[in-house]
């Protein structure tokens, strides 16, 4: 499995996540509704393939899993990027020292606030940001930035000083996504010339694409801004069908 090294971070992961959050909020997704050891499993398994970067976030109800999937294993060796939804700067602040006691780590990864949509939200929520940038200069977190909902937002992330990782939605075929395809190119390769690190998510566009999974990787994958990618998987048949093609498709960058 191909790995990168974020520009901003010096974090290393694999270029293909393992999401947990399809059709993921208010506790569940797809990823936890296929019970808890399975998805313990399977995660395992696909560390043992060299998927080491492990997406999750508190509305999926899979930090249990990944934190079960964590044990025996060796830390340093995952990349774990997690997302917190509350806009509080003391929530934040609180929830962080939570997270690290269920992973049994000192450290996060990559924290990201999740489902940004507003597009003022860099003023809006700057108490959230703040929490964020003080666990970064703790050490508690090595990568901070948001997921992004809203093409508005994301025409403002590239002027973020302070923000290291932006996870944004691409596909062909303009499904799921914040707007056209030809409108958010531009953008994230903007962001990613200003030195930010971009992943990819609803690559496959949550399932709605599942018929065409390999164009959907080769079209992800030939776009040079974009670093990794993240895609939600059920089964080892998803899984080795995704690794096969990462692997297919990893000369193509750029």
């Amino acid at each position: 499995m191909q790995t990168v090294i974020l520009r901003r971070t010096g974090i290393k992961l694999s270029r293909l996540g393992f999401g947990t959050g399809t059709h993921g909020w208010g506790g569940s997704s797809e990823q936890t509704r296929i019970g808890h050891q399975k998805l313990v499993d399977l995660l395992k398994l696909a560390y043992s393939y060299g998927v080491t970067f492990w997406d999750t976030a508190e509305g999926y109800g899979s930090h249990p899993h990944i934190a079960d999937a964590l044990k025996g294993i060796d830390r340093s060796s995952v990349t774990i990027l997690t997302k917190i939804f509350s806009r509080d700067g003391n929530y934040i602040r609180e929830a962080i020292p939570k997270f690290l006691k269920l992973f049994n780590t000192d450290y996060i990864d990559i924290l990201l606030m999740h489902c940004i949509t507003e597009v003022d939200w860099l003023k809006r929520y700057t108490g959230a940001i703040d929490a964020l940038k003080e666990a970064k200069d703790k050490g508690l977190v090595r990568g901070i930035g948001m997921s992004c909902h809203d093409f508005g937002a994301l025409k403002t992330v590239a002027s973020a000083d302070w923000l290291d990782v932006v996870l944004a939605r691409i596909n062909y075929s303009d499904t799921n996504m914040d707007a056209k395809t030809s409108n958010v190119m531009p953008v994230l390769k903007e962001i990613h010339d200003a030195g930010k690190d971009v992943l990819a998510m609803k690559v496959i566009g949550q399932g709605k694409l599942n018929g065409d999974v390999r164009k959907c990787f080769k079209f992800a994958m030939s776009l040079p801004y974009i670093d990794a990618m993240t895609v939600g998987m059920v089964s080892e048949e998803q899984l080795k069908e995704n690794i096969y093609l990462v692997n297919e498709f990893a000369s193509i960058k750029g």
